[in-house]
């Protein structure tokens, strides 16, 4: 839909100024042994793992709730980014976090992109379950319905504002590990809100974005408690 591509543009633009402007702001520091910077292949493995699991998981969570169209997923974005990614540092004997420098991006991006499925309605497939709060929203059918688009919105904004605060203060442990605490926040954050979806359950009151959420939080705790005596990589 117009309204979804129209914020999606948004979100490309709001993370990649968000991301160009913190860059500019930063010093550069002793001993880094990584750096984006002239590294094709790096960028390549992440785009490849986050685009084909995007669309992977997209159409297989649209296929499970009986609809044949081509979807996609900032979850299995993500996990393919992920995936990408922590391939090609093992091939690159890579140690440490290098994602630190597209954490504000994406939760900027999420937040903004969010909108354009909150505005795209019921064809989007992104609403929530019936509710009789307040604050319900009526799509279009007469049923209010939680607006769950807005809640992962205010979630990753609100993950946005610590992140960046960290940031100003010069918490090391954020600049070290700011990568996989964003990936935690965001898995636990959609894991809850995937309650309030009409999306099929696969496995017990699981839908397949529980399921990918839990892999998520696992990534993030194994790799904190690894890399807690590492040395930081940018």
């Amino acid at each position: 839909m117009l309204i979804h591509t129209i914020f999606d543009v948004l979100a490309w633009m709001a993370g990649g100024a968000l991301g160009w402007w913190l860059r500019g702001r930063d010093r550069p520091s002793a001993g880094r042994r990584f750096t984006l910077n002239g590294d094709p292949g790096y960028f390549i493995a992440l785009a490849a793992g986050a685009l084909s699991a995007a669309y992977l998981f997209g159409t297989l969570n649209l296929e499970f709730a009986g609809r044949a169209v081509l979807g996609h997923s900032i979850a299995g974005a993500i996990f393919g980014g992920v995936i990408g990614v922590e391939l090609y540092k093992l091939a690159h004997g890579i140690r440490g976090s290098t994602g630190v420098g597209f954490v504000a991006p994406l939760a900027l991006g999420i937040a903004v992109g969010r909108w354009g499925c909150f505005f795209a309605g019921l064809p989007d497939y992104t609403y929530g379950t019936p509710t009789t709060l307040p604050w319900g929203v009526d799509f279009g059918d007469g049923v209010p319905r939680h607006p769950v688009q807005l809640y992962e919105s205010f979630a990753m904004l609100a993950f946005l504002a610590v992140f960046l605060w960290q940031r100003a203060i010069g918490s090391a442990f954020m600049a070290r590990h700011g990568f996989y605490v964003f990936v935690g926040w965001y898995a636990l954050q959609r894991f809850a809100w995937e309650f309030l979806k009409p999306y099929p359950r696969i496995l017990g009151p699981f839908d397949l974005f529980h399921l990918l959420c839990i892999v998520l939080l696992a990534y993030s705790a194994i790799m904190l408690r690894r890399n807690h005596d590492l040395r930081p990589a940018v």
